[in-house]
């Protein structure tokens, strides 16, 4: 799909049904290419050793998720990560969904080599902490994704209830501490993806994924996370920039976290 195939798109469609479901997949959005380009770029990051403050592989621990790591904020050093988390045709439709200028507020990408736990349920505005409103995710396949090695779950609705109080997740299944159990009468639905496609979800969205239990096949996945350029404030972690690259700084809201790993006994805080 091209940037002038996103105009042809609907826009009051893709509105409406983001409204309904929280979420949705827009199909061979990144050309093969593209995806390709991608994964050489962070697979030669990690042949590297690393980069201080972003990414440190450690190569000698047994744990697949500490020899390779997600890369947090890979596109304040790497230029292809810039060019994706900016990219046109993701600004046409988060702009569809918002219905305003986006801003970029963080970018992350995920390895997620075999034998790799998942993240439990969780909600992405719990660590962003947007305010008012909430961020959209763009996650990006860069390889085939699906149950067998750890692709995304959703759970359709949870977007329209807020923030929940999460529960301390399973260690050995969970990377992350927190967990939100979906609400009674709804369930979990996996979305399974081609290289190219982009899964679009609400912030409040409840989501996660499960163990890669596959014993050659990688998930690799880059994810921008974005906010409407109304927002005021947003946790100090995140260094909100406009789609066209300058910094657009927002004052710092409270109780926001970077990583996922925020898990406290009285729950968001």
């Amino acid at each position: 799909m091209t940037a002038t195939d996103i105009d042809a798109l609907r826009p009051e469609s893709l509105r409406e049904r983001f409204e309904e479901d929280g979420f949705i997949v827009v199909r061979a959005l990144f050309g093969q290419e593209e995806t390709e380009r991608l994964c050489a770029a962070f697979t030669a990051v990690h042949a590297a050793g690393g980069v201080p403050g972003h990414f440190a592989p450690d190569r000698a621990d047994p744990d697949p998720l500490r020899r390779w790591p997600r890369v947090m904020q890979p596109h304040e050093f790497d230029a292809v990560a810039r060019e994706v988390l900016l990219d046109a045709r993701l600004r046409a439709v988060l702009e569809t969904l918002f219905g305003e200028e986006v801003l970029a507020a963080q970018s992350m990408f995920y390895f997620k080599p075999p034998g790799a736990r998942g993240q439990a349920l969780h909600q992405d505005n719990f660590y962003l902490r947007v305010e008012p409103g909430t961020c959209v995710a763009a996650w990006v396949a860069c390889e085939p994704i699906d149950r067998d090695n750890g692709g995304l779950q959703v759970v359709p609705g949870t977007h329209r209830m807020g923030l929940f109080c999460p529960e301390e997740a399973d260690e050995e299944l969970s990377f992350a501490r927190e967990y939100v159990p979906p609400p009674p009468g709804l369930v979990p639905v996996p979305v399974d993806l081609a290289p190219g496609d982009v899964l679009f979800f609400n912030g409040s969205l409840v989501h996660g994924s499960g163990p890669n239990r596959t014993r050659d096949r990688f998930r690799r996945s880059f994810i921008g996370h974005y906010v409407g350029r109304s927002a005021e404030r947003i946790g100090a972690y995140y260094r909100t920039v406009a789609m066209s690259g300058e910094r657009v700084p927002l004052a710092r809201s409270e109780g926001a976290g970077p990583c996922g790993t925020e898990f406290g006994p009285h729950g968001p805080h």
